[in-house]
């Protein structure tokens, strides 16, 4: 590992990710999209990790929604 790398905090999958937030899969996936009404430029980015898959990263799900109860 590089030594100026910072260390992320792991990737975590759509499943997890509505574990964590007590949302569904569909207002999730409104948050991230441009076209929707729901859409929120404060939620955390999408990272691919697959041609197909994709997943957020753990701290900044928490951070997020730590700005949200505030």
């Amino acid at each position: 590992m590089n030594p100026t790398s910072t260390r992320r905090s792991p990737v975590i999958r759509l499943p997890r990710c509505i574990e964590i937030i007590g949302l569904s899969r569909s207002t999730i996936l409104s948050f991230t999209s441009p076209k929707s009404a729901r859409y929120d430029p404060t939620f955390p980015k999408k990272v691919r990790i697959g041609l197909r898959a994709v997943g957020w990263y753990e701290d900044e799900i928490y951070a997020w929604l730590a700005s949200k109860r505030a």
